[in-house]
């Protein structure tokens, strides 16, 4: 036995992990970076969930706000702690609770340590958008270079550019151009010799023009302008960095911070079931094969099973389960299937899957998955009629023009497509973020910012949410600004907001 009853000590964590790293290994062929285990206290992990996760970050008033948020909700008891956390960088950090017993710290072990470092090392996702290697190491830079400008310039001058761009850091990534990795090291190296650059193309002559006193709602730029612009432009962030008239140089590097972080962490909400059901999966196969192997007990195992259901219950839509799917209950459902389909298909399943139903290569199969999709397309390809069922999946249409809902996808073969395109839709990246895009800037005449909101059929911006992050973007550009709101199927205005 590994242990017996629930206390632990750094031994027996030791045991564990060199137990579970040989299943892993041997078993289920996991490649993972090198992995760092840290044991913390509940208030730590506190002070971990105010930085996102990461073990060092820039000073900002939203983290202490987020931190006495979630420690008033702890002590009341009105939500409980994570029981570990794990960062995507090399060496891969995980962050085991103390509070643990003995089986839940080999459990977030094989979870944390081996099914995300795993997913994170392999999912082409990751592998394209991040360099794991670097990130930690750019945060250092970022605190240093953040709290150097709060003692040159002032807290509330840096502050206010933080809260402008924190605003805008949903529209600060690149969605479409971003198949080459970030070098945030070079980012490090290259910062004093861009703020140099940008210090002799910087016109001081800008400052002492007088504001604009209305709004000129026409195109504004000629083509030649919004060519040398490179505009539209998707990226309001990167723009705002390299053309904003107003700008210091320290506040374009604070900027550029903000946009680098949060280009880093893009991929994330795109792979976050595939991500959970993964890490849970190997969790669950490897705690039953320790017991398997009677390296822990009955007990143990009783306490893997119930952390475990817990963890992927499904509730309702009546019951406080919202209106999206438990990543961890979907994501292991799935892989869990994939698992039966691949060692005991059924006619059905033959026929949904040819390509991987009855292989005898469970392992192999969920490899391929984990590597070479995302939650849209993987769901697309692999939500499996059994598990349409065992989740009582339907569909419904409502049409606002008829008094009734009509049920339009049940469980045939028609509605099992139908409601998989649905829940594959669901996790569409096109739907985390607006589609909005900087599409004028006439920085020889009105100096007005020109932006487009590319709707969907019923989408248009919370109006007040839409004036209030205006007015942080026209803080960073220094001169008015108009946002049109456009059909992006017929082309016309449905409205707009100007910011003089």
């Amino acid at each position: 036995m590994l242990y017996t009853g629930t206390d632990w000590t750094f031994s027996t964590l030791r045991d564990c992990y060199g137990e579970i790293d040989r299943i892993a290994s041997e078993e289920l062929r996991l490649d993972t970076y090198p992995n760092r285990i840290e044991i913390i206290t509940s208030e730590q992990m506190l002070d971990v969930y105010t930085s996102h996760g990461m073990p060092i970050s820039y000073p900002h008033w939203s983290a202490g706000k987020r931190f006495v948020s979630h420690e008033n909700a702890y002590k009341r008891g009105l939500m409980g702690l994570a029981y570990e956390v794990v960062i995507n960088s090399s060496p891969c950090i995980s962050y085991l609770m103390e509070e643990n017993t003995a089986t839940m710290q080999a459990l977030v072990i094989a979870h944390a340590a081996f099914g995300h470092n795993h997913f994170f090392k392999n999912n082409r996702l990751f592998r394209e958008w991040t360099d794991p290697t670097q990130i930690l190491d750019y945060l250092e830079f970022a605190r240093g270079y953040v709290a150097r400008c709060e003692e040159k310039y002032g807290i509330k001058a840096v502050e206010r550019i933080l809260d402008a761009a924190h605003a805008l850091q949903g529209q600060g990534v690149d969605r479409h151009t971003g198949s080459k990795r970030l070098d945030l090291r070079q980012e490090q190296e290259r910062a004093r010799e861009r703020r140099a650059y940008e210090d002799e193309q910087f016109n001081d002559l800008w400052r002492t023009l007088p504001e604009t006193q209305g709004l000129n709602t026409g195109s504004g730029a000629t083509d030649d302008q919004m060519a040398s612009l490179g505009l539209p432009e998707e990226n309001i962030l990167y723009f705002l960095e390299k053309h904003a008239p107003r700008l210091a140089n320290w506040e374009r590097e604070i900027i550029r911070i903000v946009r680098l972080i949060a280009q880093y962490f893009y991929p994330q909400p795109q792979a976050k079931l595939m991500n959970e059901g993964c890490a849970t999966w190997v969790h669950n196969f490897i705690m039953h094969r320790l017991h398997d192997k009677k390296l822990i007990d009955d007990a143990a195992i009783l306490e893997v099973i119930h952390s475990t259901s817990n963890v992927i219950t499904q509730r309702g839509f009546d019951e406080g389960g919202g209106a999206n799917f438990n990543p961890y209950a979907l994501g292991f459902a799935m892989m869990s299937d994939i698992a039966r389909v691949c060692t005991d298909p059924t006619e059905e399943d033959r026929r949904w899957f040819p390509d991987h139903a009855g292989n005898k290569d469970p392992v192999g199969t969920l490899h391929h998955a984990w590597a070479e999709y995302r939650d849209e397309s993987f769901v697309q390809q692999f939500l499996s009629p059994k598990v349409i069922r065992d989740f009582r999946l339907f569909r419904l249409e409502d049409d606002l023009s008829q008094p009734y809902l009509l049920v339009d996808a049940i469980h045939d073969d028609g509605g099992y497509r139908d409601i998989r395109r649905s829940v594959a839709a669901s996790y569409d990246p096109g739907l985390l973020a607006e589609e909005i895009e900087i599409v004028g800037a006439d920085l020889t005449g009105d100096r007005i910012l020109r932006l487009e909101h590319r709707t969907r059929p019923g989408k248009l911006l919370q109006p007040t949410d839409a004036r209030l992050t205006l007015e942080h973007l026209g803080q960073l550009w220094g001169y008015g600004v108009i946002l049109k709101e456009v059909d992006s199927q017929t082309g016309a205005e449905l409205g707009s907001y100007a910011l003089a």
